[in-house]
């Protein structure tokens, strides 16, 4: 093989391996749909909005698919433990309802009632709660975030606020 041979080829192979190299690096990158800012901003603020219309004092939660808060908002006299029940029921609807694409904390409840009894243990997981009122965030029909309502007297009025909330913004989660 000619010196000219040999480093058109040893040109080639750098190419070779920097085009896989690239291709590698660009398996590591995730595009993860999210709220923006102002859009979490927006729901939790409706969400205590449209509770406090109705007399309910409330807090509004929004996570994104890792647990972390993006938006919060205690509502005028809302009880100090719904600040806590909100993250909760925010958590468990943007992280349990990912493998069966359910839409609510309710709906988890109400697939874990139907299920045949176990002996296995029930261990309750941290930041977790089955009550009514977080609700999954969908874009394209793809789970992004988890909103939780906690402080009206009862679970269905906050999944109510937070649902009316979100419908106000449903076509900008296309």
């Amino acid at each position: 093989m000619s010196r000219v041979s040999r480093t058109l080829t040893a040109i080639a192979f750098g190419f070779t391996i920097a085009a896989a190299a690239s291709a590698v690096q660009a398996q590591g990158v995730i595009n993860q749909p999210r709220l923006s800012a102002h859009l979490a901003n927006q729901v939790v603020g409706d969400s205590v909005a449209l509770c406090a219309q109705k007399k309910y004092n409330v807090v509004a939660v929004i996570v994104d698919l890792e647990g972390v808060r993006q938006a919060v908002l205690r509502g005028n006299g809302a009880p100090i433990h719904s600040m806590d029940n909100a993250y909760y029921k925010a958590y468990a609807s943007a992280s349990l309802t990912l493998g069966r694409n359910e839409d609510s904390t309710h709906a988890i409840a109400q697939r874990m009632a139907k299920a045949a009894p176990s002996n296995i243990p029930n261990t309750q997981l941290p930041n977790v709660t089955y009550a009514r009122g977080g609700i999954a965030i969908k874009a394209n029909g793809k789970i992004i975030a988890g909103l939780g309502v906690s402080g009206a007297p009862g679970g269905q009025f906050d999944e109510e606020c937070g649902q009316a909330a979100l419908d106000k913004i449903k076509d900008q989660l296309k």
